[in-house]
């Protein structure tokens, strides 16, 4: 059996605290896609620790963690990652697991990220510069590097090959800032150290478990509003964020799938390029920013802020086949006088609840309905009926305009900042 826990919106939902919190119930957390352009914020115990490609359950002693095989994998920020969680961790090794269909990112593949987004000028779509993207186009272009891969005894040659094809691509684009000897170096050291942990063929792995009744949760990075193939085209990442997703991306057939747990937050934020028709870019929308703390966990990048769009969140609860809801960061809102949802969007004068197929060229004005605020102070202990009431107002009208339950509402960063309903 399968659950599945994803993000709605355009990433940056709290999915790490989330996969976090839900783990104790599994006995493997595997990522499915995306890869270090992610960034899972977990806080516990005064401590908060940022993870970028190992799955969100490696915090939790009893539970084996997975990077699957749609996932892209940078040797060099893995090691890294490592490097920070290894003192809360010491056992991490025998509890990660690494698919060997899992591809890398090479040195060159950041390279030709930079080249390419600097190459777009005005048009950039707001890339991580994590070389997510040239990897994933290897990939499907038949011609990337796997993780099994750097046990084969050709693997230098295979190397050299890829990285002459990138460097006439960089050569192209005409792009000189990169020093790619002292960028090798820090990778066959992140190779070597690689080789030292479980490298495993995956699709067997968690199908074993399956067959022994064991529970498994696929944890997604981004968000479903950028996916390739649903979300916000081009400005999107390389990657299936859907549920769909989890059957390429694990080795698994859609029967195995069981509940898919969708999460969002209390309003919304955007990262980079794109079209955010809810957008606030005013003192509101900067209230929120600094309340909410919103600033890329990878990157650093001031994250666009806005209203919650149902519009959006229902679509995503479609495609994705939501059972349980789980709202984020509901005390960021503590305080205000008043909230706005978008209900419906408006296109040349006609009203809709669809998303039009291709947003970036649709001029959509959001339709909102109002809700009054609720109090800064909001005890968690006594349960949600006894919370404030326009609080409750509003996840009840969300729950409404869905039609499916908030099972979760977390209400700060920390682990008992969680109210179960």
């Amino acid at each position: 059996m399968i659950d599945v826990i994803l993000g709605l919106q355009w990433g940056d939902e709290g999915k790490g605290k989330i996969a976090d919190y839900l783990t104790p119930n599994y006995d493997l957390v595997a990522r499915f896609q995306g890869g270090p352009n992610a960034g899972h914020s977990l806080e516990f115990e005064g401590k908060k620790f940022v993870l970028n490609t190992i799955p969100s359950g490696i915090f939790r002693k009893n539970t084996l963690n997975l990077i699957g095989n749609g996932v892209v994998i940078d040797p060099v920020r893995l090691k890294e990652e490592i490097g920070r969680i290894v003192n809360e961790c010491p056992d991490y090794s025998s509890r990660l697991l690494i698919s060997k269909k899992a591809h890398l990112i090479l040195p060159t593949h950041r390279i030709l990220d930079a080249a390419s987004e600097a190459s777009k000028g005005e048009a950039k779509i707001g890339s991580t510069l994590r070389g997510i993207g040239p990897t994933y186009r290897d990939k499907i272009g038949r011609s990337g590097l796997r993780v099994g891969d750097i046990l084969e005894a050709d693997f230098q040659k295979r190397y050299d090959s890829t990285v002459s094809e990138h460097l006439k691509q960089i050569e192209f684009l005409g792009y000189t800032q990169f020093d790619l000897e002292a960028e090798q170096k820090s990778f066959f050291e992140a190779i070597e150290f690689l080789k030292t942990h479980q490298l495993v063929n995956s699709e067997y792995l968690i199908h074993d478990m399956i067959s022994q009744g064991k529970k498994i949760l696929a944890e997604g990075a981004q968000g479903s509003m950028l996916d390739v193939e649903f979300g916000t085209y081009p400005y999107v990442t390389s990657s299936n964020t859907l549920t769909g997703g989890v059957c390429t991306g694990l080795g698994v057939a859609p029967k195995h799938i069981n509940k898919v747990y969708g999460i969002f937050k209390a309003y919304c934020t955007r990262v980079g390029s794109g079209p955010f028709p809810t957008e606030l870019d005013d003192e509101i929308g900067e209230k929120m920013r600094q309340i909410g703390n919103e600033f890329g966990a990878t990157t650093g990048r001031k994250r666009r802020t806005g209203w919650l769009d149902l519009v959006a969140l229902k679509y995503t609860c479609m495609l994705n086949g939501v059972d349980d809801l789980i709202m984020m960061k509901g005390d960021v809102l503590n305080g205000f006088d008043e909230l706005n949802v978008a209900t419906e969007y408006s296109i040349n004068g006609e009203k809709t609840s669809q998303v039009p197929a291709n947003l970036c060229s649709t001029d959509v004005e959001p339709v909102y309905q109002s809700f009054p605020g609720w109090s800064s102070d909001m005890n968690l202990s006594a349960g949600f009926d006894a919370m404030d009431d326009s609080f409750k107002n509003y996840v009840e009208f969300i729950e409404k305009y869905i039609g499916s339950k908030i099972s979760v509402i977390s209400m700060g960063p920390g682990r008992d900042e969680t109210l179960s309903r």
